[in-house]
């Protein structure tokens, strides 16, 4: 039997967005999903990676176990391999003076901030006001009448696609995405996403495109998707993700990526 060409290459890079996708829907990696991770780098030497929109501390605090290789966080604003920073892109001090200000004009309470230090997070409600995504429960209360520090990304809840619009008028400097079902809009500087990561990842380890394989389900998965060797789309993934996908599996609540890890790796 011919083998597809996909089940044929020797991939070098499993890179993983987290929430919809490695993570289930109560925020957990499924116990087989880590049990064949850690097989498939202890047989194959397999580098593991995540690729999430959430700051290097929220993403820890659900990839402990996982323990990965690499690491593309605050969605391609920082880029790390082990203790190496590869690159970071922070709004300097001046750019978050004027995110912030406009947030706070337009949304009034309900702004988050990711700092350039990677464990310092800031918002400007209680946590009872807004239910803020899960991670960021952990933040120092803030009226940002002064910004505490540069930003990596700034996180603004907005119930108003036409207030979204009036941000991105106003902060011609960052990008403004929509986390998927949700009121909740991210701003990372200009240029920066998830695949930009992967190429700092693909330059630093001497990696082939087509040696990396990339799951994901958000618009912010679109191009990381298409530029790894392989891409592969949740179940639950939005359409502009399935139809940028070279295959669509299972969903998140599922043991779909256990099955097909075990699958690509026998």
């Amino acid at each position: 039997m011919i083998l597809p060409a996909w089940k044929q290459r020797a991939w070098r890079l499993l890179l993983f967005d987290l929430d919809d996708t490695l993570l289930r829907s109560d925020k957990t990696v499924p116990p087989r999903t880590l049990e064949a991770l850690g097989r498939i780098r202890r047989e194959r030497s397999v580098l593991i990676g995540v690729s999430t929109s959430r700051s290097e501390v929220n993403a820890e605090v659900f990839t402990r176990r996982l323990n990965p290789d690499v690491l593309i966080t605050s969605g391609g604003a920082r880029v790390r391999a082990g203790e190496r920073i590869l690159f970071h892109a922070p709004f300097t001090g001046e750019e978050t003076g004027s995110i912030i200000k406009t947030a706070r004009a337009i949304a009034g309470r309900g702004v988050l901030m990711d700092a350039d230090t990677p464990r310092a997070h800031y918002r400007n409600y209680p946590a009872s006001e807004h239910k803020v995504p899960a991670g960021f429960e952990r933040c120092v209360d803030t009226d940002f009448s002064s910004p505490p520090e540069d930003a990596l990304m700034v996180c603004v809840k907005l119930p108003d696609p036409a207030l979204a619009d009036r941000l991105r008028r106003e902060t011609p400097f960052a990008d403004v995405t929509r986390f998927v079902n949700s009121d909740w809009y991210r701003l990372i500087r200009k240029g920066v996403t998830k695949e930009t990561g992967l190429q700092t990842l693909r330059a630093a380890l001497d990696l082939d495109p087509q040696d990396m394989v990339a799951f994901g389900d958000d618009l912010a998965d679109v191009e990381m998707l298409r530029a790894a060797g392989l891409g592969v789309a949740m179940g639950n993934a939005v359409p502009e993700v399935k139809a940028a996908a070279d295959m669509v599996i299972g969903r998140n609540d599922s043991d779909a990526i256990a099955d097909f890890l075990n699958d690509l790796f026998p």
